[in-house]
């Protein structure tokens, strides 16, 4: 998967961007699970990237809300 940038996060659906949001914190706790099991994983900067566009997702997400006044 490539790292989202917030010009492609601020385009996306409302409902898109949940699913996304979901999708990458499944991804997340699968590659903190296998750490903590023992195991190695293929790219290790993979978290840090999750961790980055999780945030940047919500970033978009909560600027949003704050503009429709909510």
């Amino acid at each position: 998967m490539p790292i989202l940038r917030i010009s492609d996060i601020r385009k996306m659906s409302d409902e898109e961007r949940k699913r996304r949001l979901s999708e990458l914190r499944a991804e997340l706790m699968r590659a903190k699970t296998m750490v903590k099991a023992g195991g190695s994983l293929d790219n290790p900067s993979r978290i840090r990237e999750l961790r980055r566009a999780i945030a940047r997702i919500l970033t978009v997400m909560n600027e949003e809300r704050r503009k429709s006044g909510r």
